[in-house]
């Protein structure tokens, strides 16, 4: 269990971010959290979810290590990772047994006009980071990659034993760079590794670009939605629930070293976290409809570049390891999203 271990959470004022953080005050006696609070959305949707995890804003600086005003095993840390010498500083004066990862420039379409943000947050920043696992011997690296590195492979389901050497977006690159990084490390300092591709993930305080989010705005305001490739687009829409519990799982199932005869020797896993029943996009869209009581106005478009056709997860590997899998409803977690919307946006 997660209750002797200290645990870092970066990305913690983030969609998945904040979840784990909860999600994680329940079960470890000290969880730090770090953000950079960059501005990529609305930075008030970041410090609200700063203040349900009990930290003031007029409290925050940067660098600066602040505990929660709600939960006495909660400390938050506004830093950025590309900071090599304040990373340094804050795991030599805390001493992680556990990193979890979920700091990165998320985004398909903001990579083709802002690759530089990706290369700092998601390369230099994942860099430092390893450094800091490695020198201060943590006990488990997690760390968050995308259902984007498969690009277009046409074997579906997705399994982690298919080939991810042709991505299509700069995002999902640096996602592939992320995991073959890490996979180096693990090699070379033997430190227990595990990678997480998530699979389209939605519910309460999520990011506002993405579909069911802005989906949702324009419905309740009118305006327009476009959608790409004509709606001929699938989505394995995994719910936030779901995804920190899998996270939960994985935190102890610490990976160890394969067979002798497989390819690497590495104690390095990577696993997929979605909910293996792949929607049609316009099936949310009609869903959303449902629980706000107004049609959406569409606007069909043809396929942007970076985008895919269909996302579908094979959580086989999960399951065995964790004898967990996701299983929320497309219905019912856009319930609990829409909700929560109207609540927060009253």
């Amino acid at each position: 269990m997660a209750a002797d271990l200290k645990i870092l959470v970066t990305g913690s004022a983030g969609f998945i971010g904040h979840h784990l953080m909860l999600a994680l005050r329940q079960i470890s006696p000290l969880v730090v959290g770090l953000d950079s609070i960059n501005s990529y959305y609305d930075v008030s949707l970041k410090y609200d979810r700063l203040k349900e995890q009990g930290f003031e804003s007029s409290l925050i600086k940067y660098n600066r290590l602040i505990p929660s005003q709600a939960h006495s095993n909660l400390s938050f840390v506004q830093l950025d990772l590309a900071d090599e010498n304040a990373l340094d500083n804050l795991f030599r004066t805390q001493q992680f047994d556990i990193v979890i990862n979920l700091a990165a420039q998320a985004g398909v379409r903001f990579s083709l006009e802002h690759p530089q943000s990706y290369v700092s947050s998601n390369l230099v920043g994942f860099a430092n980071l390893l450094e800091c696992c490695r020198k201060y011997k943590i006990k488990h690296l997690l760390f968050a990659s995308s259902s984007s590195v498969y690009g277009l492979d046409k074997n579906i389901p997705f399994s982690t034993e298919n080939n991810t050497d042709y991505p299509i977006s700069f995002y999902a690159a640096t996602k592939k760079a992320n995991e073959v990084m890490a996979h180096s490390y693990a090699h070379l300092y033997q430190i227990p590794t595990t990678g997480m591709r998530f699979f389209t993930v939605y519910g309460p305080w999520g990011r506002p670009d993405m579909a069911y989010f802005s989906f949702t705005k324009a419905i309740l305001e009118n305006s327009t939605i476009r959608i790409y490739n004509y709606g001929e687009m699938f989505r394995d829409f995994t719910y936030i629930d779901d995804v920190v519990k899998g996270i939960e799982k994985l935190i102890t199932a610490y990976p160890q070293h394969p067979p002798k005869d497989a390819f690497s020797n590495a104690p390095y896993r990577i696993f997929n976290i979605g909910n293996s029943k792949p929607a049609p996009l316009l099936e949310m869209v009609n869903t959303l409809e449902d629980l706000l009581g107004k049609k959406a106005v569409l606007d069909l478009q043809p396929m942007q570049p970076g985008d895919v056709v269909s996302t579908y997860a094979d959580v086989s590997a999960l399951q065995e390891i964790t004898g967990f899998s996701p299983a929320t409803s497309l219905q019912e977690g856009l319930a609990q999203f829409t909700t929560w919307y109207r609540q927060y946006y009253a």
